[in-house]
């Protein structure tokens, strides 16, 4: 689990003066989480105001033909579901997205003008205030590498950041944990542990 800002867990209480625009270290909780259960592993994020600007501007990414959108108007959900299985994610309904779509909080994908099919997406979902999980955060195999994946964290966290919501957290594979560490993300902070529901097949 990554927590992003000097705060703590939902579980636990935080002082109500904390907030993102102070100059206390920010603290945010993200879970790891496989597709099959095995460990989850815990990181924090340690940065004054949270995320400091972006790498790469909207206009640079613009005239190389990349659009960002913040609502699933327009949204292909089937060319979603393709970037997803391509990444490894299983394939999912196409109502059963739109369901959770319509019940997230922020989202934000990218669109390559030449193909007008979305090429990276990531999603939050929370309580509008304290709390937020990242999800989805996904890049077309034949656009990764070129900065899209930050691109569109970076932006994300803004989002949450300006709603002024300090736990946030994400689940990730275990080898793409370094992708969020230079984004304020920090692995089992002061030894907080996430936790995943898990049902166990039972032996016939």
């Amino acid at each position: 689990m990554l927590l992003h800002n000097n705060i703590s867990p939902p579980f636990l209480h935080t002082p109500s003066t904390l907030k993102t625009t102070t100059t206390t270290h920010l603290r945010n909780l993200t879970i790891s989480s496989q597709q099959q259960p095995t460990t989850t592993t815990t990181l924090t994020g340690t940065g004054p105001k949270g995320i400091q600007g972006i790498s790469i501007s909207d206009k640079s990414l613009t005239t190389r033909g990349f659009n960002f959108h913040h609502s699933i108007e327009n949204l292909n959900l089937d060319q979603l579901n393709s970037i997803f299985v391509a990444v490894g994610f299983p394939r999912r309904d196409p109502d059963k997205i739109r369901v959770a779509l319509e019940h997230t909080d922020a989202l934000l994908w990218v669109e390559y003008e030449k193909s007008k099919k979305p090429i990276a997406f990531a999603r939050a979902t929370g309580d509008g205030v304290f709390n937020a999980i990242i999800w989805d955060v996904v890049v077309d195999p034949s656009f990764q590498g070129i900065g899209l994946g930050k691109a569109v964290m970076e932006r994300l966290m803004n989002t949450l950041l300006e709603k002024g919501i300090t736990n946030i957290a994400l689940y990730s594979e275990p080898r793409v944990l370094g992708f969020y560490r230079p984004l304020g993300f920090v692995a089992d902070p002061d030894g907080i542990r996430g936790m995943v529901y898990s049902r166990k097949k039972k032996n016939k």
